[in-house]
């Protein structure tokens, strides 16, 4: 009996999909590629994906050749990587992604906004070379989230980005107010950034030069700067 992921069909997309198009496993493959390497950083980029699934998916990708574990810089603890098979799956990920933000419009109507997911998304984003050379805080609050998600913290240092659900405790160098889905449709380039000010959908307060910057240190989703490439047509 084959099992149901299985299409029975010796056809290549056929058994690429058997890897690949699994529930949660492209987004699993999109948090390797955009940096994430242990279990606790997966999941918190897919935190609707219980542990026990995810620690399956991870090892069926393991089984397949298209991640490997290992210790990074003679940790304890494992990590995990793309083998040389996943690295080729990465344009393939990003490609989906650009198919989506292109032409998927429901998405601008869904209530699958989470403030969680969407700053674990953004600190991966931050140009900290745009930002004062010293530590500096920022602050995110999201009226519209519930009150254990409505806060949020960037602590930047040397190079360093920490996302905090609880005040690390810094002064805060620039507060931004906004809803989850503003600052959504601006992660996806569906809002410009300074329209989004103009509009006072999104509110700063704290230092200028922060503020004046922000179009520059808060870079647009990577998805985002992919689609911004035509699309590759294949020859007839």
């Amino acid at each position: 009996m084959k099992k149901d992921s299985e299409y029975g069909q010796f056809c290549p997309v056929a058994k690429a999909a058997e890897v690949v198009t699994t529930r949660w496993t492209p987004l699993i493959l999109r948090e390797l590629i955009c940096g994430s390497s242990r279990f606790n950083e997966i999941h918190r980029g897919v935190p609707l994906v219980s542990r026990a699934l995810l620690s399956k998916r991870l090892k069926d990708l393991q089984a397949a050749d298209v991640i490997e574990r290992y210790r990074p810089g003679g940790s304890r603890s494992e990590a995990y990587r793309l083998t040389a098979a996943g690295e080729e799956l990465r344009p393939v990920i990003i490609a989906l992604g650009v198919w989506g933000q292109r032409w998927v419009e429901s998405a601008l109507e869904s209530q699958d906004w989470d403030a969680g997911v969407l700053m674990w998304d953004m600190r991966r984003r931050i140009d900290t070379t745009i930002l004062p050379d010293r530590r500096t805080v920022l602050q995110f609050e999201y009226s519209d989230a519930p009150a254990e998600l409505r806060r949020w913290w960037l602590v930047i240092d040397k190079g360093e980005i920490d996302l905090c659900q609880s005040d690390p405790g810094y002064d805060v160098d620039l507060s931004v107010m906004t809803t989850v889905p503003v600052m959504a449709n601006v992660w996806i380039g569906k809002k410009k950034l300074a329209r989004a000010l103009d509009d006072e959908d999104i509110v700063l307060f704290g230092d200028a030069q922060i503020r004046k910057t922000m179009g520059r240190w808060l870079m647009l989703s990577a998805i985002v700067e992919a689609a911004k490439q035509p699309p590759v047509l294949l020859a007839s």
